[in-house]
């Protein structure tokens, strides 16, 4: 008889009660003879480190499997881009708002040092070469060889990388000549993409043991006092979560779709429950599809949307993304100017175009985030674990942003195309 296996989420929690119970115990000292609760944080870290190893290239083969084998017509893709593109708009202005006004992460200031066992007391604010000049901007973007985005953790790059290589193998496959030596490379892109997400599933799989170790090296360090401040981190972003999934959307679907929101939260309660149980868009995309045909959305507006374009429908990623790195930039103390929060957001966008539906999607892709704002290493690679003990939480609650982001775009594409034949159908009458 085998026993059901634990969920990610409750492994977590077991982790967190289990360090900070070590961290209580041992303090500083040894947890066994020659181990202490330091050794267990070093440990904890590697986790992380691998993460953000493998974060790169589930970009570049998510990124290439999706722009090399989908088809899309023009009209309907630029209308689909148009639309994700106010979107995420809309999602990162109410997280910089909250971010801003608020300043959940000031209640760390001052304390990072003690936690991460390294003296970060520098320069207050990411490396100054920021600017606002477009040639300064694009220089930084194409790199002196094809390595040094992967190298450097450049997420921008590397998905403008991946579109210009999957736009290559689009035009190569329409040639009768190349199309076979081509279909060869899209089967390797897809074999490429479902490797690294076994290695990934293997990795996230210890993630509870690094929160173990992490947890009892911080509650060693300073107590339980240093948990306190999550309570504002988790508050604020479920804030600006539930302000962008259930105000912007059924207002967006009522107002520019004709869905009233009875409707759009009525009908689609199934997706997002589902979305919540599964804590995955990808895996919700078949109840997606079916309550979206229920709504009166036509099949090709819902499949553009839950299909093709649910690597563009990550707001819930790119809404954490954005506010978790705003967050650790306020607990380290770092001034950010306007372009400094740009930077953030495009970097916080590209991730979200980079990643699949997958579950803990945006744990993975978090320390390329935080490596374009410029935290130090140290900084991240302590800090991120304990962000991790209320991941679980957020990540199903990023599940249900892009569930609802999937559901409000396939509306607004049957409305465009609705008008669209409406015009068409006026021009015949009249001629």
């Amino acid at each position: 008889m085998h026993l059901p296996k634990l969920p990610l989420f409750a492994r977590v929690l077991i982790g967190v009660v289990l360090g900070a119970a070590v961290g209580i115990a041992c303090g500083r000292g040894d947890v066994v003879p020659g181990i202490t609760t330091a050794d267990l944080g070093a440990i904890g870290l590697l986790v992380v480190r691998v993460l953000k190893m493998l974060a790169v290239p589930l970009v570049l083969f998510a990124v290439l499997d999706a722009v090399a084998r989908t088809e899309v017509t023009g009209r309907m893709g630029l209308r689909l881009v148009v639309i994700c593109l106010i979107n995420v708009s809309v999602a990162f202005a109410i997280g910089l708002t909250l971010m801003n006004v608020l300043e959940p992460g000031a209640a760390w200031q001052g304390r990072v040092s003690e936690l991460t066992g390294h003296d970060l007391a520098g320069p207050k604010r990411p490396p100054a070469d920021a600017t606002l000049s477009p040639l300064s901007n694009l220089d930084k973007l194409v790199p002196e060889s094809a390595v040094q985005p992967f190298s450097e953790n450049n997420v921008v790059t590397v998905v403008l990388f991946a579109l210009f290589v999957g736009a290559a193998i689009r035009r190569l496959r329409r040639s009768e000549e190349a199309r076979p030596a081509m279909d060869a490379v899209v089967l390797f892109v897809e074999g490429a993409y479902r490797l690294v997400m076994q290695m990934l599933a293997w990795v996230i799989e210890v993630v509870p043991i690094a929160v173990f170790g992490v947890v009892a090296q911080v509650v060693g360090k300073a107590g339980l006092d240093a948990f306190a401040a999550l309570w504002g981190f988790l508050g604020v972003i479920l804030l600006g979560m539930a302000l962008h999934a259930f105000v912007y959307y059924p207002l967006a679907a009522w107002w520019v779709g004709r869905v009233s929101p009875r409707v759009y939260l009525g009908r689609g309660a199934t997706a997002i429950v589902t979305g919540v149980s599964t804590n995955s868009s990808l895996a919700t995309m078949p109840v997606t599809l079916r309550t979206l045909e229920g709504m009166g959305v036509s099949t090709e507006a819902a499949r553009m949307s839950a299909c093709v374009g649910t690597n563009l429908n990550n707001d819930g990623i790119t809404l954490y993304e954005a506010m978790a790195a705003l967050f650790l930039c306020q607990a380290l103390g770092y001034d950010l100017t306007l372009v400094d929060q740009l930077t953030i957001v495009a970097a916080s966008l590209m991730a979200g175009v980079g990643v699949a539906g997958i579950p803990e999607a945006g744990m993975v892709v978090l320390p390329l985030v935080l490596a374009a704002a410029g935290l130090p290493e140290a900084a991240v690679g302590a800090l991120l674990p304990i962000v991790f003990t209320v991941d679980w939480i957020l990540a199903r609650c990023r599940t249900v942003v892009n569930v609802m982001a999937d559901m409000l775009v396939a509306i607004l594409l049957d409305r465009w195309a609705a008008r669209d034949r409406d015009r068409d159908r006026h021009r015949q009458q009249r001629s």
